[in-house]
């Protein structure tokens, strides 16, 4: 199967790295604070608070890192270049110092500063992260590093753990999708390196998250499952039973990120959920358990049918051949002994789809994500009928 081939899969991948973040981060918007955001552990106070910088924190991640680790009496500062303006968790930003500057150039509102932690939402670029740890080594004790399992790409092991080591120069000779897939993994890698060297591995916390869900996902690759799913009829359903799916509510890494902080837990942890392996249909009766709609489920099982149809991938289902073989296939037991926790898939999904239709999604979004010429919705019908007429 060759994805450079596949204009489909070249927007997807096109479109995460222009957001500033490839299969697991996202920085985005949710203005609707009527739906749900607070974990259990969240009433709990902290023990020795914390002052915490976040680079970034106005979008996807960054707020529910923010809530989370407000009400567990921490400090949070902020630094941003004071663009975007935060419309997720819009309460709590009135109790956070906003520091303005550009990690290109203009660091000056962090010099002689100190705080107890730094989490570096958006180094996604290398020079970013080398100047900012450069900056703050002598002044924060723990510096941790939002990374990505992208730094696995290619994936090809079955059981791929931490120390399972990442690929740290781009290879010639590699198509178009490749290199961009290369490029943001090689970059996450190295900016990993370069936290892990600055501050020593005692006080360099690593964490790789997978596809992120959760209200606010700019990026409108998960969302489309709610929606979908909420409207009932019959829903197009790609990919074998046992196709190996991976995703985590950006709720839950917010969480388990402050909570290793808070018990100074330094190292590496990849970032994903659910709990246990998931095949494809197991996922997809999960997510529904969020409605009660009639449906009808078409499972088409045929890869080869799906890559004709230009249908490599429907997060979190990536088709499983080639170099994303195994992305999917992360191992988490190292964060779940260390305290990662998961959100019950159907609230996840709930939430989601109260999200979606709240003022917080424009309606020409919406329409988009249901007819637009990208939309798996847009061609369903067709598809489900040359399925059976094959059958």
């Amino acid at each position: 199967m060759k994805y450079h081939s596949d204009k489909s899969r070249r927007r997807f991948l096109q479109k995460s790295l222009a957001l500033g973040f490839f299969y697991p981060l996202a920085e985005n918007v949710f203005a609707n604070n009527s739906v749900k955001t607070k974990r259990k552990d969240e009433r709990n106070q902290a023990v020795h608070p914390l002052k915490i910088l976040i680079l970034g924190g106005t979008g996807f991640l960054g707020p529910q890192q923010i809530a989370y680790a407000l009400n567990r009496g921490h400090a949070i500062s902020t630094f941003t270049r004071g663009k975007t303006k935060p419309t997720t968790q819009k309460d709590v930003f009135n109790q956070v110092e906003q520091l303005t500057g550009d990690r290109e150039n203009n660091l000056e509102a962090l010099r002689g500063r100190k705080w107890d932690l730094v989490i570096d939402n958006s180094g996604n670029r290398e020079k970013w992260v080398k100047d900012t740890v450069e900056l703050l080594k002598d002044n924060v004790e723990l510096y941790l590093y939002t990374s990505s399992t992208g730094v696995y790409y290619p994936y090809l092991g079955k059981d791929i753990r931490e120390d399972t080591k990442p690929v740290l120069k781009v290879p010639e000779g590699i198509t178009p999708i490749q290199k961009m897939e290369y490029d943001y993994g090689v970059m996450k890698a190295r900016n990993e390196l370069t936290v892990i060297n600055g501050f020593g591995k005692d006080r360099a916390i690593i964490v790789r998250p997978t596809y992120m869900i959760g209200p606010g996902d700019n990026t409108d690759r998960f969302t489309y499952w709610p929606e979908r799913l909420s409207r009932g009829g019959e829903v197009l359903v790609p990919g074998k039973a046992d196709d190996p799916v991976q995703y985590i509510d950006a709720r839950d890494v917010a969480g388990f990120m402050i909570r290793l902080a808070e018990n100074k837990k330094a190292g590496v942890y990849n970032a994903v959920g659910p709990a246990s392996p998931t095949g494809m249909h197991a996922f997809i009766y999960g997510a529904y358990a969020a409605f009660s709609s009639p449906i009808s489920f078409v499972m088409i099982n045929d890869h080869e049918f799906l890559e004709t149809h230009g249908i490599l991938d429907q997060v979190p289902w990536i088709m499983p051949v080639g170099d994303n073989a195994g992305s999917a296939l992360v191992n988490n037991a190292r964060a779940i002994s260390n305290g990662l926790t998961f959100t019950a898939l159907a609230e996840s999904v709930r939430d989601i789809y109260d999200w979606w239709h709240s003022e917080a999604v424009t309606e020409e979004r919406r329409n988009k994500l249901v007819s637009g010429n990208a939309s798996l919705m847009k061609k369903e019908k067709d598809l489900i009928a040359e399925w059976r007429k094959r059958k």
